[in-house]
C-alpha cells in the first residue's frame, strides 16, 4: 500500500507545489514508483511538469465530482516511474458541487484508494487554502508535509494549519500524522533565516527535515521550460537540495523511526 503524503499550508508562496512535483520527481529517480495529484485550482504542477492544463481531459475535478477513475486519469511524465493527475482551473467550482454529497470530506479518499497499491508514494499538492479540497486531501493522507518559508512571518498561520490537522485526525482520519516541516527558500547567510531553522526546531524537534531547500534560480526557472530542475539542471543546489529530501524521506520511513506526531 502505498503512503499518501499531503503537502499542505494555507500560506501561499511557501514552496508546495516547488516541493510536490521536485520531490515526486527524485523520489522517481530513487527507483521509487509516484503519483502526483495535482489538488490546486491553479495547476501549477500540471504545467510545472510539462502538461498544458488545457488539454487535460480527465483531471482531479473529474475524479471528485464524477466519481471518474483514478486509474484512467493519470498521464505519464518526463520521469519513468512519476505520473500525475492533472488539475485545470475548473476545480475552483469543485468545492460547491461537492458540498451536499454525504461524506464529502473523504471523496478524495475513496478514489484513490483502488490505485493505492500500485504505488510506494502518492503526493497530494494542496492549494494555499484550508478549504474542502484541502480538507479531503488531508482525510486521504497518512501524512502531512509542511512547507515553512525562511522569511519574518513563516510560522505566522501554522497554528490553524495544526489546529485543522487536529481536528481532522480527531474526526476524519486517526491515522493523520505530521511527515516534517521543510524550510524552504532557505539563505544561510541570512540570520533571519538560520533563526527560523533553530525556531522551528525547537518547537518541532524531529519533525523539522534536516534537508532545507535553498533559493536557487535553477527552481525557479524549471517550471517554465515544463521540468522538474532535477532534469533542468541536475547539479544546482535546488536539485541536489529535492534529491537529499527524497533520500531523507525514504530513510525515514523504512527506519520507521518517527513516532506519530501530536498534532
Amino acid at each position: 500500500m502505498g503512503k499518501i503524503i499531503a503537502i499542505a499550508n494555507q500560506k501561499g508562496g511557501v514552496g508546495k507545489t516547488t516541493t510536490a512535483f521536485n520531490l515526486g520527481a527524485c523520489l522517481a529517480l530513487a527507483g521509487k514508483k509516484v503519483l502526483l495529484v495535482d489538488a490546486d485550482p491553479q495547476a501549477n504542477a500540471t504545467s510545472g511538469l510539462g502538461i498544458d492544463p488545457a488539454t487535460v481531459e480527465a483531471s482531479v475535478y473529474e475524479c471528485l465530482v464524477d466519481d471518474y477513475p483514478v486509474s484512467a486519469s493519470t498521464q505519464d511524465t518526463e520521469i519513468e516511474g512519476l505520473r500525475i493527475v492533472a488539475s485545470r482551473i475548473d476545480l475552483v467550482g469543485a468545492e460547491v458541487e461537492l458540498m451536499q454529497r454525504q461524506n464529502r470530506e473523504r471523496i478524495l479518499a475513496r478514489v484513490l484508494a483502488p490505485v493505492a497499491a500500485g504505488y510506494d508514494y502518492i503526493l497530494i499538492d494542496c492549494s494555499p487554502s484550508l478549504g474542502l479540497i484541502t480538507v479531503n486531501a488531508l482525510t486521504a493522507a497518512d501524512s502531512v508535509i509542511i512547507p515553512v518559508q525562511a522569511e519574518y512571518f513563516a510560522l505566522e498561520g501554522i497554528s490553524q494549519l495544526l489546529n485543522t490537522i487536529r481536528i481532522i485526525k480527531s474526526r476524519l482520519s486517526p491515522k493523520l500524522e505530521i511527515e516534517g516541516f521543510l524550510l524552504t527558500m532557505y539563505d544561510a547567510r541570512l540570520r533571519l533565516a538560520n533563526q527560523i531553522f533553530e525556531e522551528l526546531k525547537n518547537h518541532f524537534g524531529p519533525m523539522v527535515f534536516t534537508t532545507v531547500i535553498p533559493r536557487n534560480i535553477k527552481l525557479s526557472e524549471s517550471p517554465s521550460h515544463g521540468l522538474p530542475v532535477i532534469l533542468y539542471d541536475p547539479d544546482s543546489r535546488g536539485a541536489i537540495a529535492y534529491t537529499q529530501l527524497a533520500k531523507e524521506l525514504i530513510s525515514r520511513n523504512r527506519k520507521n523511526t518517527k513516532k506519530p506526531a501530536e498534532a
